[in-house]
């Protein structure tokens, strides 16, 4: 690996160990919390990539992400501890044979309830902000773009919905829900709500709570990640239960 070791205080080690949610010879899951960019931050500070030195081997290789997740999403996400692994991985998300599942927070429960958002999206820039917008098939730059969402619980004071990405669109999940008219609490980007039940959302309310995928040796690994206690907080006040 060209790249060179980045030092890390025991702090930064200690804590990215404690994310882990599985690990065995091949593949790593951890649980990223929400506000760490998964690589190449614009801030001055680790990334997930950067931290994942935690876990280099004496032979100076360490694991390398298998894809990303939002700087304000928390939740689940794979590393691959060896090449073969990485590369394996790679190919079956390329092959949508990777099965993600998100636990979001709404103002209001979708009508209908469940649904597929097939809406094609295009990557914009204002400055330095990168965002998706929803445009017609056809359209410049558009990327075929699928969803899957599902309410799984709902009050007078806001909803509890899983999501299921079909395609690894930026921001897709976010962007689609906008476009449904059901933006994700605390998402200031595409017009969420900054409150729910009388509660400030402390960040974006979306999280990476369950990953399926094919293991390298065969079979599937399932990989899991707790609903960290901001969102959990936030679900309590609207009366909602999560799992788990």
């Amino acid at each position: 690996m060209s790249r060179q070791p980045i030092a890390l205080s025991d702090a930064e080690v200690a804590a990215v160990r404690s994310w882990v949610v599985h690990e065995d010879a091949h593949v790593l899951a951890l649980n990223k919390p929400s506000g760490l960019s998964s690589q190449g931050g614009r801030i001055k500070a680790h990334t997930l990539d950067d931290l994942l030195w935690a876990f280099a081997r004496s032979n100076g290789k360490r694991p390398e992400l298998a894809h990303r997740l939002d700087r304000d999403t928390s939740g689940v996400i794979l590393a691959a501890k060896t090449k073969p692994a990485a590369g394996f991985l790679g190919k079956a998300l390329q092959g949508r044979r990777v099965r993600k599942t998100y636990l979001a927070l709404v103002e209001r429960a979708p009508e209908p309830r469940e649904g597929r958002i097939d809406r094609p999206l295009r990557r914009e820039e204002i400055g330095r902000e990168a965002y998706s917008r929803v445009v017609e098939p056809g359209a410049d730059g558009a990327q075929a773009s699928e969803s899957l969402f599902r309410t799984l619980a709902a009050t007078d004071d806001g909803a509890l919905v899983e999501l299921r990405p079909l395609t690894g669109r930026m921001h897709q999940l976010r962007a689609h829900m906008a476009a449904i008219g059901r933006p994700l609490v605390g998402d200031v980007r595409y017009g969420g709500a900054l409150t729910l039940a009388g509660q400030a959302a402390p960040r974006l309310m979306l999280h990476a709570w369950r990953i399926a995928a094919p293991h390298p040796e065969g079979g599937n690994l399932t990989a899991e990640a707790p609903v960290p206690d901001d969102m959990r907080t936030l679900a309590e006040a609207a009366g909602l239960s999560l799992p788990g």
